[in-house]
């Protein structure tokens, strides 16, 4: 494990701001790397080697493709890096998806690897493998210094979980980035936003969904309909959450990654979701697997193909499991029939509709998403929706009850309401009133947001493990 929430808040980022603010420009990057990798080594000391192979490989190969303009030679440099990355992250993540379908398949008995998965390797794998691409293309120029593209490859703010930041997007400030103290309290209040998001509302509402679906067999239908509703204000606040820490914390020091959601949850079409839904990694597979592969400029069957592709991988690539692969393949035909069938129907539809349509397609994705055992996911979707017992049951009131103001809360920040209130307030006349407006808010924030931590013992990161 990385470091849990209280030590890295109190002890490991304010020395590591203190001492980022305090040393010269030239040092900072050698700051932020050296406490990279004391939080990724924390709890996985060993995979270090691993990440700094990878780097090594790719920042090798951005050197090899500057010294030759031969078409040959430059291709091979990139299929070695793709088969590299691709090689570490199959051989780590998918093994033992590969032999157990292998023993089930063959009636054979081979041993299981049992392999701990590294955390974040999904994500620095694609983001090293991106670089070496971005540079055959010549659409980036590669980095001299190993130890700024070892920084770029290591950031902790985003290491772990995301957003997946190209070197496009950070070239240039890895060399000269603003570092003020506007940027770093613009980073700051996001850091709390985020923090917030995580810990009072996912980890709430996660914890709710662990206890209905441990138990799921003792309540009604409407019970597991809401556990499924936590389960997905979880995932978007859990992983949002992250995001925005990661973006507050990568401008305070002068980084400015992407954004990496934008409402998803105010999608009126699927289509729409997946542009609002984890930026980084559709641009990722748009740019480096669906366009290449010819996109939608070109015949409607490899269009269609295309498509397919893209949404096998999406769903493999959060996890060796069969449910990750139907949810991939489950969406990709949702959009194939947006595309090709569904696009007139739905733009007459009224908006209303629209977002009825896309939060009902959306909350069956998670109910997929959230198990991998595949019996487990065909009971508790039975049961659900009244097929297997009682449909309504005293246990639900219980629990709406108990959770209706977080998930009041939850529906409000998956809109932009707060943001539309809070820019309303900072155009008013009267500065001195919004800043002090939002210094006390966010001085409340902070504290309960803390007690939360200190007192609650349930604190995953759901995007660890993919």
């Amino acid at each position: 494990m990385v470091f849990s929430s209280i030590p890295f808040i109190f002890f490991f980022l304010p020395i590591f701001l203190i001492l980022y603010y305090l040393v010269p420009f030239k040092v900072k990057n050698i700051i932020l790397l050296i406490f990279s990798l004391i939080f990724y080594a924390w709890g996985e000391p060993i995979y270090i080697l691993l990440m700094v192979f990878s780097s090594i490989v790719d920042y090798t190969n951005g050197l090899l493709l500057k010294k030759t303009d031969n078409k040959r030679k430059r291709k091979l440099i990139l299929i070695e890096s793709i088969i590299v990355n691709l090689g570490l992250l199959g051989f780590f993540k998918y093994s033992d998806f590969l032999i157990e379908n292998i023993n089930s398949l063959f009636n054979l008995d081979i041993g299981l690897l049992n392999l701990p998965l590294p955390i974040g390797i999904s994500f620095f794998t694609f983001q090293t493998m991106s670089y070496t691409i971005d540079v055959y293309r010549k659409e980036v120029k590669p980095e001299k210094n190993f130890l700024n593209f070892m920084c770029y490859v290591s950031m902790f703010p985003q290491l772990i979980a995301g957003p997946i930041v190209r070197y496009e997007t950070v070239h240039k400030e890895l060399h000269d980035r603003e570092i003020s103290i506007n940027n770093f309290a613009n980073g700051f209040v996001r850091f709390l936003e985020g923090l917030f998001k995580k810990v009072i509302i996912a980890n709430t509402l996660g914890a709710l969904f662990l206890e209905i679906s441990t138990s799921w067999f003792d309540y009604s239908g409407l019970t597991l309909f809401l556990g499924l509703l936590a389960y997905s204000f979880q995932i978007f606040f859990d992983f949002s959450g992250y995001s925005d820490m990661a973006i507050g914390i990568g401008k305070m020091l002068g980084f400015n990654y992407l954004e990496n959601f934008n409402y998803p949850y105010i999608s009126k079409s699927i289509t729409e979701f997946w542009r609002r839904w984890h930026i980084s990694l559709s641009t990722f597979f748009r740019d480096y697997v669906y366009i290449p592969l010819g996109g939608s400029r070109c015949s409607t069957l490899k269009n269609i193909r295309n498509i397919f592709v893209v949404w096998f991988l999406t769903g493999f690539w959060h996890g060796a499991s069969w449910n990750y692969l139907l949810w991939g393949v489950y969406f990709g035909v949702i959009l194939l029939l947006e595309k090709f069938v569904l696009k007139n129907f739905l733009e007459n539809l009224p908006n209303f509709l629209k977002h009825t349509y896309s939060i009902i397609l959306i909350l069956i994705g998670w109910l997929i998403f959230a198990f991998e055992d595949m019996s487990f996911l065909t009971h508790y979707t039975k049961k659900m929706i009244g097929l297997d017992g009682t449909f309504f049951g005293n246990d639900f009131i219980f629990f709406l009850k108990n959770y209706l103001i977080i998930f009041i809360i939850a529906g409000i920040f998956s809109t932009p309401l707060f943001k539309l209130v809070k820019e309303k307030i900072e155009k008013s006349k009267n500065k001195g009133i919004y800043y002090t407006i939002m210094f006390i808010s966010y001085l409340v924030l902070f504290i309960i947001t803390i007690s939360f931590l200190v007192s609650d013992t349930y604190n995953p990161f759901l995007y660890f493990r993919f």
